[in-house]
């Protein structure tokens, strides 16, 4: 499919149907992404303000046949942001000022807000009306809700509240043809037809722009407590877990799983972050709790301790005593990505296993990589919803620079093993460009050609975000 610059030719005739300084050349934060794998082009950014300005810029664009790169936060891990190589120039929608506040709602538990918020914005506005938006990842500074909802991201609370998909209600949408899908409604059932919105969600920005939603509200926990329990292996974080959910029900916000070797790039890296232990374990777990009024944390996760301790599930913890000690604890958790970076990893992985295969997963994974030579792992992530970031490291004394020629097979064997085991190569992070080869290579046939069918329907000039999540029916 041939497509066509976004030159000076189209961004003149942009801009007599457009506020002044809404289209802007280009700036590095909208041509870069978080890992330093890509690098984009674009003829310009365009900057809106309104829904009905992003339709105008669809339109055009659709009518030109200029692909089109939305942009939120530029937070993403997998290039979905950033359309590199060669080509014509794309025309890159930033949703940054397009981010109000449409409509609070607390007797329907329902915010409404434009897709630019900032993901901690979000937070505020519901703790402001009295209620939660449990949506939480590391980037919740920068991330836009829109960007989020494209790429149904999940966090830390999956295992409570779901992922992105689960906590939106409705989304108002620019389609690729530049027509606005007014679908922001509040309501819980809406069995009228297709699901128009879960298509959208996830989708990346490969079927519209989203433009805003209607998120979904919940109470606040009255009480929240979290604890830091060594285990003495994946296994018994899995057993924990199972005893944990007997115990204390949906209570659960948060189980998260943490290997050594991250608490090792922590206190090397990050050294200001205080393991509340005096020796580092081989393996722990952070549990986050949220409970009504008139249930103490502290006791509920002391009588788990105690049980898992008869069990022989656990040895030794740390159960925080106030919301400091708590954040304290979330802290460790928190700055291990931020560790890893500084590290510099040979390959990333967000993939998802079934949680009792896990375990069988981390020891044929090292023994694997083990025959490329010596490297350092660090397995951690939402233990709850399977959800594991599996990263290999260069070992002690060696730069990732050492190991790049490895990476392509370092991917492989990772992907490999996931697959085999009946897993996913994008958990939470979306498919974007770097992952648009795997999902040809381990994706079912049959999906693939409905998500080409789909793509085909609704955007038949290819203009939106191409390149990203849906393989080429020639690739």
């Amino acid at each position: 499919m041939t497509l066509n610059p976004a030159d000076t030719a189209f961004l003149d005739q942009l801009r007599q149907s457009l506020p002044e300084g809404t289209l802007r050349p280009a700036e590095s934060r909208h041509l870069e992404e978080p890992r330093g794998r890509y690098s984009g082009r674009a003829g310009a950014v365009a900057m809106p303000r309104t829904t009905e300005e992003v339709a105008t810029l669809v339109r055009a664009a659709h009518e030109a046949r200029v692909a089109v790169v939305p942009y939120g936060g530029g937070t993403g891990l997998v290039g979905g942001q950033i359309m590199e190589g060669e080509g014509p120039a794309p025309l890159v929608i930033s949703m940054e000022r397009l981010s109000g506040l449409r409509g609070v709602f607390p007797a329907e538990n329902v915010l409404m807000v434009e897709a630019g918020m900032i993901l901690a914005d979000v937070q505020r506005a519901a703790e402001d009306a009295g209620r939660l938006f449990p949506l939480s990842l590391a980037a919740e500074g920068s991330a836009r809700i829109g960007g989020t909802l494209a790429t149904n991201a999940g966090g830390v609370n999956v295992l409570r509240y779901g992922n992105a998909r689960d906590l939106c209600l409705g989304v108002e949408a620019v389609l690729p043809n530049g027509d606005i899908w007014r679908g922001l409604n509040r309501l819980r059932k809406d069995n009228t037809g297709y699901d128009l919105r879960n298509l959208l969600i996830g989708a990346e920005g490969t079927l519209g722009i989203i433009t805003a939603a209607s998120l979904k509200l919940f109470a606040r926990p009255a009480e929240q407590g979290a604890a830091l329990l060594t285990v003495a292996s994946p296994q018994a974080a899995i057993d924990l877990l199972s005893l944990a959910r007997d115990q204390l029900g949906e209570s659960i916000s948060a189980f998260e799983l943490i290997h050594r070797q991250g608490l090792e790039f922590l206190q090397e890296k990050v050294p200001d972050i205080r393991f509340p232990m005096q020796e580092l374990p081989e393996w722990c777990v952070l549990i986050d709790l949220g409970l009504p009024r008139g249930r103490s944390p502290q006791e509920a996760l002391t009588e788990l301790f105690e049980t898992a301790l008869q069990a022989g599930l656990s040895a030794d913890g740390v159960i925080a005593q106030s919301e400091t000690q708590r954040q304290a604890l979330w802290s460790v958790r928190e700055h291990i990505p931020e560790a890893n970076r500084r590290i510099g990893s040979v390959s990333s992985h967000d993939i998802s296993i079934p949680i009792s295969a896990i375990p069988a997963f981390i020891v044929e994974g090292g023994k694997r990589l083990a025959q490329l030579g010596d490297m350092r792992i660090n397995s951690f992530g939402h233990l709850g919803d399977g959800n594991l970031h599996y990263n290999v490291f260069p070992a002690a004394g060696k730069s990732r620079a050492d190991y790049e020629h490895l990476r392509p097979q370092v991917k492989r064997i990772v992907h490999d093993l996931t697959h085999e085991m009946g897993g996913s190569v994008s958990a939470e992070h979306g498919v974007g460009r770097l992952k648009v080869a795997d999902l040809q290579r381990y994706g079912d046939p049959t999906k693939l050609a409905a998500m080409r069918a789909i793509k085909a329907a609704l955007d038949p000039h290819g203009i939106m975000n191409p390149g990203a999540v849906v393989p080429l029916a020639d690739s």
